[in-house]
């Protein structure tokens, strides 16, 4: 027969309505705070790209202009050097083909990727970067370089290691 402990009952609300009204782990649980992260981390990636000479100065100026986003960073994380199929850039993104296909057209237009033809499959359509594309990746590659570096700084580099071996473990 189980012993009845009393700490472990005042950890069990006795209704419903007492766990909702505290509801202060809204604010820290884990999730909300790797959204947080992730996002201070592409919104700092984004502002260090802006300032970047490598960035053609279009995109930098748009970049500064906050009319690049971090969704527009999953072309930039996800694009293969080769090409990438849209439905492949979408899945690898985690986004619908639709949602891909705008940031794609978008991105065409400011002249980071161009549609080809796709050599295996003369029916579809490869999304490939440009030469202002890969120098927006170099640009990329070196602001997050440095936003890690500075995350490294910020809490120090024993913590920012657990913190990048407990996310690549949880991710996998």
């Amino acid at each position: 027969m189980p012993v009845n402990d009393s700490s472990e009952q005042n950890l069990v609300p006795k209704d419903g309505l007492a766990s909702v009204l505290d509801d202060r782990w809204r604010e820290t649980h884990l999730g909300r705070l790797l959204g947080h992260a992730m996002r201070r981390f592409d919104a700092r990636v984004l502002s260090l790209m802006s300032h970047n000479d490598q960035v053609p100065l279009a995109l930098s100026n748009l970049a500064a202009k906050d009319q690049i986003s971090a969704a527009h960073i999953h072309i930039t994380r996800h694009l293969s050097l080769q090409g990438s199929r849209l439905t492949d850039l979408a899945h690898a993104a985690g986004m619908s083909k639709q949602a891909m296909g705008n940031l794609v057209d978008q991105c065409e237009a400011w002249g980071l990727v161009k549609r080809e033809s796709d050599s295996r499959d003369g029916r579809a359509r490869q999304v490939i970067f440009t030469e202002a594309g890969l120098a927006w990746l170099a640009a990329f590659q070196t602001a997050v370089a440095q936003a890690e570096e500075e995350f490294k700084a910020s809490v120090g580099k024993e913590i920012a290691t657990v913190v990048a071996l407990g996310l690549e473990a949880y991710s996998m």
